[in-house]
């Protein structure tokens, strides 16, 4: 089985290398070329384009940061769909819109090829530890055939039905995320100014029912306000709960604090926050 794997970024390159690891004939390509240097050397074989990588390999992957940045690798002359062909497979593991998955899963038919959307749950960590949580929807035969390959990426793999429905999975997903984090900014700016010890807070907190594994990561950076090292880029949270308000209104359904929170990580972008890790945004609620 030969795999192609385009978006070697932050998420891209560690879910990449575990393919390398677990023996697979990878063929990679980013638009920067130090990410694709460094997996070179662990094995994989760097494409000179995105139709290179899709005409080299059976199933190609993409991980990209944006619906922008998808229709880039995507489309034109030397884009994925233009490599592809029947019995290929094409499976986006970015965060995008339901219109671009759409998109997605109509062009690559035309060619023959098969579609899956497959956006994960998790951040830097989780990449590199193959334990994230990726939700599938398209074509079933392309997941079956896939599966042990999101298996050496994912520790839970949900298969969600029709393309649409995995993207509408991650939003909502990331829309709970983004709340709970701004509560917990919110809660330890409180704890803070009442002259409490943010650290005693942290502990209530992670002994009762909202203990989580985001709060007990998150907590102590949040605390410490210094660095923001990038596990998840504050501007890509952004940009899902963008789309995540776009799919309310399509779908009529309020989402109340989701627009206010929508309006923080909006502030915090404006103050230049947007590539620190999404709790950066503590800093605009501490203001």
């Amino acid at each position: 089985m030969k795999i192609g794997f385009i978006g070697l970024g932050i998420m891209g390159s560690a879910m990449a290398a575990n393919l390398l690891r677990a023996g697979f004939d990878l063929t990679v390509w980013n638009r920067s070329t130090d990410s694709s240097n460094l997996l070179a050397g662990l094995g994989a074989t760097v494409a000179a384009s995105p139709r290179a990588v899709a005409e080299r390999t059976d199933f190609v992957i993409a991980m990209m940061a944006d619906p922008e940045a998808v229709k880039a690798v995507r489309s034109g002359s030397d884009g994925i769909i233009a490599g592809l062909s029947k019995g290929k497979g094409l499976i986006d593991m970015s965060t995008v819109s339901v219109e671009i998955s759409m998109e997605s899963a109509r062009l690559a038919h035309e060619t023959g090829a098969l579609f899956l959307e497959a956006p994960v749950a998790g951040s830097r960590k989780p990449a590199e530890d193959a334990s994230l949580t990726i939700m599938v929807a398209g074509d079933r035969p392309l997941y079956d055939s896939v599966l042990p390959l999101l298996g050496k990426m994912g520790k839970k793999i949900l298969y969600l039905g029709a393309t649409g429905n995995a993207t509408r999975m991650k939003l909502a997903n990331n829309l709970v995320m983004a709340g709970m984090l701004t509560a917990l900014c919110e809660g330890m700016a409180l704890a803070s100014q009442s002259g409490l010890d943010t650290a005693q807070l942290l502990e209530v907190l992670d002994s009762g029912a909202v203990s989580n594994p985001m709060f007990r990561l998150k907590g102590p950076q949040i605390a410490a306000n210094s660095e923001f090292p990038a596990a998840f880029p504050l501007k890509h949270m952004q940009k899902d709960l963008r789309l995540a308000l776009r799919l309310a209104e399509d779908v009529g359904q309020p989402l109340f604090a989701a627009s206010v929170v929508n309006e923080l990580f909006k502030a915090a972008l404006a103050e230049n926050l947007g590539d620190l890790d999404f709790s950066a945004v503590s800093r605009v609620i501490r203001k």
